[in-house]
């Protein structure tokens, strides 16, 4: 009797553990998706299949499970991960030539013609800076250039296993959708896509994302080691159909197809470079402007420590501060759920307990404080806050940073329908928020280009700018926000017109096709 396979990865929502996995970066890929992956790898059957973060052996286990009979090959810096493949069914010789060791240390490699991984998945924060000086030199050697240092480890596998494809070769390669999205992210597989044939992307919706526990959108690249060509193939997956997948990947002339498991379409890809590759086909396009002619957008008030900083009227009555020191604020998205900030929410907050007020102190010495105050700042010295990374950068370190209360709040991460607040009680956003700050000013306008932001079409947009993570949610950074489109049908019927009107620029380069 054959035992079924266990590959059920157990998520700690909170705590220790969850910390731990964070660190680890360890995130299991799912059978079925395993398996997909493993079949177009290995469909030309390869001598061996090469992960460079094994893990307990899930793709290798997924490799046997479709019919491979090859030797493998990979890296994995914990063992105790490695002695989880016995419940993959999986031998000890299936593990001979995997090394205990960290992939990205290693000097040179022989090539491969089969690479699979879901590589650990540890964002920049949690990189030191000798590691991400690591990191930027293979960056270099790839691409020529470095890279962002928001940039996570995840993507340096990718690059680091691109230079041992073989010719010919295939790679697949399951990563956060972040890595088309982010800061470099053009740059990159406008690069990349110059240097390997990217034949397909395989992207989720919600009803078969791969992680359904964890707040990230998967994505699936799928590149082979050929002549590049202008044209991919886009996948929508819609359901976790293991065996329609396969046959859609086997099945090379399939380009364009649907059925209830997928939707998959053909690309040019210089349209879906300039798009996004985790981003749908824009079917039209609204000749709009983007926000940045209207607006410009700056980000929340980065306190350090809110704890310290972020108060109730009750705790400044208590501790008998200057409410003079202090400027009205709002921490969390969801402190606000309606269109409009107003005097009615924060006498709510304030009898939820919730903090409203943000200290605002300038530079003025803790000598010619009141004493309330001094003991205050005193007190907070004694337990460590001026030490934290950010404050000990201030000086004093007591000192605010200060905005302008901004006329338009944006929620930049969240999964409401309405993301932009008039903000009609001149509250300051910590970092929870964008400040928008309309280039008009008059009060009528600042509602009419509201109006416009919160219109059905211009929120669809911004799949468009922002990044994606798991559940639909959305994370815009300012940048981003000023390259929003407006349609300009919406900017007609809400009557929004810029100041003053110079030629549109677009805000990404083009792809050439030659």
């Amino acid at each position: 009797m054959t035992v079924p396979i266990q590959n059920q990865q157990t998520l700690p929502s909170a705590g220790a553990a969850r910390e731990a996995l964070r660190e680890k970066g360890q995130f299991w890929t799912p059978l079925w998706l395993a398996k997909v992956m493993a079949a177009w790898v290995t469909g030309l059957k390869p001598p061996q299949l090469f992960d460079p973060a094994v893990g307990p052996g899930t793709f290798f286990a997924a490799a046997r499970d479709v019919g491979y009979q090859g030797d493998f090959a990979g890296y994995e810096v914990d063992h105790a991960s490695v002695l989880e493949g016995k419940y993959l069914n999986l031998e000890p010789s299936d593990f001979y030539q995997v090394v205990l060791g960290d992939f990205i240390e290693t000097e040179q490699e022989p090539s491969f013609s089969a690479i699979i991984s879901n590589p650990p998945y540890i964002r920049h924060h949690r990189l030191s800076e000798n590691r991400k000086a690591q990191l930027g030199t293979i960056a270099q050697e790839v691409l020529g250039f470095t890279l962002d240092g928001r940039v996570g480890l995840h993507v340096y596998f990718l690059l680091k296993c691109l230079e041992l494809l073989s010719e010919g070769g295939r790679l697949a390669f399951l990563l956060p959708a972040d890595v088309c999205e982010g800061v470099s992210s053009r740059a990159l597989w406008y690069r990349l896509c110059e240097r390997f044939y990217l034949e397909a992307v395989l992207t989720f919706d919600k009803s078969a994302a791969p992680f359904p526990q964890v707040d990230t959108n998967a994505i699936v690249f799928l590149i082979s080691n050929n002549e590049p060509k202008k044209i991919m193939r886009w996948i929508r997956v819609l359901e976790r159909d293991e065996l329609a997948l396969r046959r859609l990947l086997q099945d090379g002339k399939n380009a364009k197809a649907r059925s209830s498991a997928y939707i998959c379409r053909e690309r040019p890809l210089s349209e879906a470079l300039r798009t996004g590759l985790s981003r749908s086909v824009r079917t039209s396009s609204s000749h709009g402007i983007s926000l940045t002619r209207l607006a410009r957008v700056v980000r929340g008030i980065a306190s350090g420590a809110n704890d310290f900083f972020f108060l109730t009227e009750r705790q400044i009555d208590e501790l008998e501060l200057d409410s003079r020191c202090f400027v009205r604020a709002i921490g969390r998205t969801r402190d606000c759920r309606a269109e409009k900030m107003t005097h009615k929410i924060l006498n709510e907050l304030e009898m939820k307990g919730r903090p409203s007020w943000l200290l605002s102190l300038d530079h003025s010495l803790k000598e010619t404080l009141s004493p309330p105050m001094r003991a205050y700042l005193e007190w907070g010295e004694s337990q460590g806050f001026h030490e934290r990374a950010l404050i000990k950068s201030r000086r004093p370190w007591y000192k605010m940073e200060r905005r302008e209360p901004p006329p338009i709040l944006f929620a930049y991460l969240g999964r409401r329908d309405c993301r932009f607040i008039l903000n009609e009680v001149g509250v300051v956003p910590l970092t929870g928020f964008l400040c928008v700050y309309p280039h008009d000013s008059r009060p009528e306008e600042i509602e009419k280009l509201w109006r416009a932001l919160n219109h059905p079409a211009t929120l669809a947009n911004l799949a468009f700018v922002g990044k994606s993570y798991g559940g639909g949610a959305i994370k815009v950074e300012p940048r981003q926000l000023e390259a929003l489109e407006i349609p300009s049908f919406v900017l007609s019927e809400t009557h929004t017109l810029p100041l003053k009107a110079p030629a549109i620029t677009p805000p990404f380069p083009q792809f050439a096709e030659s």
